[in-house]
């Protein structure tokens, strides 16, 4: 078990702020407010392309191939997938995944690190803006996440996703100049970011119950709708392995069906729809 004396008390004293994540939500915010000044149709497609992208990457490649193992890809195919989650600038692969493990592990209670009891804000942002012990800790990723940092590339990603989005943002900056940066980088990230953060939010909140799961998830299909599915959330807790998340046929899942596709092409397979219970912290 994980030693819990480094958990702090939610109603002692707040945690230090992370000025590092303040400052790049901050940059991207203020870059985002700046598209409508340098609209082009190219730059909006852009932008809508790679939302796309780093959205699929999130769903398909962090969450459901790697934090939950609901299926089996061809290596060239995950490593793709999870190149594109990490150019989403949230995380790397193994920090994600440590900290999505924990959530399930704890959801919705104090050890939670974004528990949604805490309130709106707390589960939406606020949790990464206040650096937890369990965060500093070295250690807690490679316990949550031996697996993933026990793949070279990974590890290499996780070390360096924010300067690969770096070099990217770059790039795009020296083909389209402004209107890509500001349309197809700040406007992108922060859309991926908040969609991400709903997830934890919106979807711990509004919507309805499905299942009787001990947390607060719900499913909710506007949040569904922004992420490819992956806002049937209280879907989700009740079958944490499917890699199906959209269980009645009118809760679209896109990440579903982009599944199902790539196993008609022989690119995915052992793909787990059944329910195995919640993720142990052992």
């Amino acid at each position: 078990m994980e030693d819990d004396s480094t958990t702090p008390d939610p109603k002692g004293p707040p945690h230090p702020w992370s000025w590092g994540t303040v400052l790049v939500l901050l940059v991207v915010h203020a870059g985002a407010l700046l598209a409508p000044f340098f609209f082009t149709p190219t730059a909006v497609a852009l932008a809508m392309v790679l939302y796309t992208l780093n959205c699929l990457g999130i769903t398909t490649g962090y969450h459901r191939l790697l934090t939950h193992r609901s299926f089996k890809a061809r290596t060239w195919l995950a490593y793709t997938l999870v190149t594109l989650g990490a150019l989403s600038a949230q995380a790397g692969p193994a920090s994600w995944v440590a900290i999505h493990r924990l959530h399930h592990a704890k959801s919705d209670r104090d050890d939670d690190p974004h528990n949604a009891a805490r309130g709106f804000w707390w589960s939406h942002m606020g949790w990464m803006l206040r650096i937890s012990p369990r965060r500093l800790d070295p250690l807690f990723t490679k316990r949550f996440a031996r697996d993933i940092l026990e793949v070279p590339y990974y590890a290499f990603l996780d070390r360096h996703f924010f300067h690969l989005c770096l070099l990217s943002g770059l790039a795009l900056y020296g083909l389209g100049g402004w209107s890509w940066l500001t349309w197809a980088v700040f406007l992108r990230i922060a859309a991926v970011f908040h969609a991400t953060w709903l997830v934890n939010s919106a979807a711990h909140g509004f919507g309805y119950r499905s299942y009787d799961t001990n947390d607060l998830s719900t499913n909710c299909w506007w949040v569904a709708l922004l992420t490819f599915g992956e806002g049937w959330h209280n879907n989700h807790h009740a079958f944490p392995t499917s890699a199906r998340h959209g269980r009645k046929w009118w809760e679209l899942d896109l990440s579903w069906l982009l599944i199902l596709t790539l196993a008609k092409l022989g690119w995915v397979w052992d793909i787990n729809t059944a329910a195995r219970g919640p993720l142990s912290e052992d």
